[in-house]
């Protein structure tokens, strides 16, 4: 398959949803022109999603039939991965935030990294559109944290535009369902050595007063339940792959 005039022998997009009956069709048709193997997990929505989703011709659809979290949507993401024969998975959310045309950029990247992430602070766009507060100071303690508890340097350590090459996710127990999910990824991708390349993508915020839902909406509660993730990931070691990810509490 040849995506942007780059070779992968095969390469999965896969995309989270919960109640994203807004932007799913515009995302999803505009993402079909980078690969023709688009993966939706539909993380149990209420809306329109489904049917929406239902109408696209050729994806691929994993539904949960309840809202299990952002990480277990990608958890099964990454089931699904391992059980077909792909080379490299590209993950991205469905809100708009996440141009489709950088696809491309991601995928020619993963020949030189096991990981690549979008970051919304390497560098600015013109198009960029104004961070709400709250989320760009929690995001800029907690990745100053995971650069200097693990030695990384990373400058977005919450963007969910990715491409893994296969290699790491086999290596990967990812447990966490909740929005912490990146940081147990960051920390189990630390402790295995694996080379991360960050590139630089446009901050789109088109909702600003979007929000997590419940306590987390609280920025201090937010901030906590995001180094409990980082503590427990960091007292566990990595364990086994595919049989990890099939028995995973989703």
């Amino acid at each position: 398959m040849i995506i942007g005039g780059i070779f992968m022998t095969k390469a999965l997009i896969a995309i989270p949803v919960y109640n994203e009956a807004q932007h799913a069709q515009n995302v999803l048709t505009a993402v079909q022109k980078y690969g023709s193997d688009v993966l939706v997990v539909d993380d149990g929505s209420t809306d329109a999603t489904p049917a929406i989703v239902q109408a696209i011709p050729n994806l691929h659809l994993v539904r949960h039939e309840k809202n299990r979290g952002y990480g277990a949507a990608l958890i099964s993401a990454f089931r699904y991965f391992l059980e077909h024969d792909y080379d490299a998975l590209v993950t991205m959310d469905c809100d708009g935030q996440h141009e489709p045309k950088r696809i491309p950029l991601l995928l020619e990247a993963i020949d030189q990294a096991d990981i690549v992430s979008a970051s919304r602070y390497l560098r600015d766009f013109q198009q960029n559109t104004l961070t709400p507060e709250d989320r760009r100071y929690v995001n800029m303690v907690i990745t100053q944290e995971l650069n200097q508890r693990f030695g990384l340097n990373l400058t977005d350590s919450f963007c969910g535009f990715k491409a893994y090459r296969r290699s790491l996710i086999e290596k990967l127990h990812i447990t966490e369902t909740g929005w912490g999910m990146p940081l147990q990824l960051w920390v189990q991708a630390a402790r295995l050595g694996a080379k991360i390349i960050e590139i630089g993508v446009p901050r789109l915020y088109l909702d600003p007063n979007r929000a997590f839902g419940g306590v987390l909406n609280d920025t201090q509660t937010r901030l906590a339940y995001y180094r409990k993730v980082i503590a427990e990931a960091a007292s566990v070691s990595v364990a086994s792959p595919l049989a990890d990810f099939q028995g995973c509490p989703v």
